[in-house]
């Protein structure tokens, strides 16, 4: 028996296990997050979903040979035991000591526990380092993702949609331009004298640039990654999406120090590994970097931070970004009251649940001026 509302997870298991089999894996980590550390993922990085049917925004799941546990925090766990089916044992905590004391108990010594490093935080790999430690197990970093090809072609595709400039009215008198000669001269400044900063956070690219992007619901991002020299840029991005403005706006002050050479999104490891070869100093931001591309750097070659100089330099607006803001703020207020005065006159005919209600305050928002949707879907309750 299963519930209506759980998926059927006997032959996914079966073949992830059969892939597992084949590596010589006895235990797989498997996260709920994105190469970026996004907080919201696209359909295709949703590895987790796909696997175990929990369609919650945060969790891990690990399997093993002959068990498959979920653990997720206590607002998902009414509807983990509705999507969960019984393959699958729901942990009430997401502590990485409960995992790995699990795992400890569930994997003989001289196991192989394994993941995928591109998927973890640094902060991530180096606590389930510490819990494995001593223990005879082994953690093994495995660059290619084991769900990915248990999922193989019924995967989504990545986003073929535009990525696009965004207009000068919103991003003020500061052309990209300036904003990588801050980051360079912060370079400069630095006691450590960095020779590059590595971006991967997705809004860092995106805010470096002034592009734009719809990759991840709800977020104007797409999947990128930068490595900023003191006289090189380097894109990795799907060169194919890129509109002919913005195209034309990365590669007006080719050649030179202003010149941004476009590689695909899928060469940065390769790029990276060559790049720390010569003798080099790569600042990073150790909060959305992910452990596969931060082990290729040597360690006497970083410069860690918790976040990058370009996160830093984002998070302060200019005056022109403070009127933008306040002007969106003040169209959503008046999205906000007419919705408010809509369920005055409607509320008492009994014709609003919450569904219609979220809908209703959505159609609205969107009739704003400049409106690209909402940040977040409508969290929508009553009584």
């Amino acid at each position: 028996y299963l519930p209506l509302t759980a998926t059927n997870t006997t032959a996914r298991l079966a073949v992830l296990r059969g892939i597992m089999r084949t590596h010589g894996i006895h235990a797989y980590i498997v996260p709920s997050t994105d190469a970026h550390m996004s907080e919201y993922i696209s359909e295709r990085d949703a590895r987790l979903g796909w696997l175990t049917g929990f369609t919650g925004s945060a969790g891990t799941a690990v399997v093993t040979r002959d068990k498959a546990a979920l653990w997720t925090d206590s607002r998902y766990w009414t509807q983990a035991e509705r999507e969960l089916d019984c393959n699958w044992e729901l942990q009430r905590t997401t502590s990485i000591e409960s995992i790995g004391m699990w795992i400890l108990k569930a994997v003989s010594a001289e196991g192989n526990v394994s993941l995928d490093p591109f998927l973890f935080s640094i902060d991530t790999w180096n606590r389930y380092s510490r819990a494995l430690h001593g223990s005879g197990r082994t953690l093994l970093p495995l660059e290619i993702n084991l769900v990915d090809q248990a999922w193989g072609d019924q995967r989504p595709l990545p986003s073929s949609s535009e990525i696009y400039s965004l207009p000068t009215e919103f991003t003020g008198p500061t052309p990209w331009q300036e904003k990588v000669a801050g980051i360079r001269q912060r370079m400069e400044q630095h006691a450590r004298r960095p020779t590059a900063v590595l971006l991967s956070g997705l809004e860092e690219t995106a805010w470096l640039f002034n592009l734009r992007g719809d990759d991840i619901p709800y977020n104007p991002v797409f999947y990128s990654y930068t490595l900023l020299t003191n006289t090189t840029i380097s894109l990795f991005v799907e060169q194919s999406r890129l509109s002919a403005a913005a195209r034309e706006s990365l590669r007006s002050g080719c050649p030179g120090p202003l010149c941004v050479e476009l590689q695909e999104y899928g060469q940065v490891s390769a790029h990276l590994r060559c790049y720390a070869r010569g003798n080099v100093t790569v600042w990073l931001g150790t909060e959305y970097t992910n452990y596969g591309l931060y082990a290729i750097i040597p360690q006497e070659k970083l410069l860690e931070e918790s976040y990058s100089p370009v996160m830093m330099a984002k998070a302060v607006k200019n005056a022109h970004e403070q009127e933008m803001l306040r002007a969106a703020h003040v169209r959503d207020a008046v999205a906000v009251i007419q919705y408010l005065l809509w369920l005055e006159k409607t509320v008492p005919q009994g014709q609003v649940d919450e569904f219609s209600g979220a809908q209703h305050i959505d159609a609205l928002r969107w009739a704003q001026e400049h409106s690209r949707g909402p940040s977040f879907q409508s969290i929508s309750a009553s009584g």
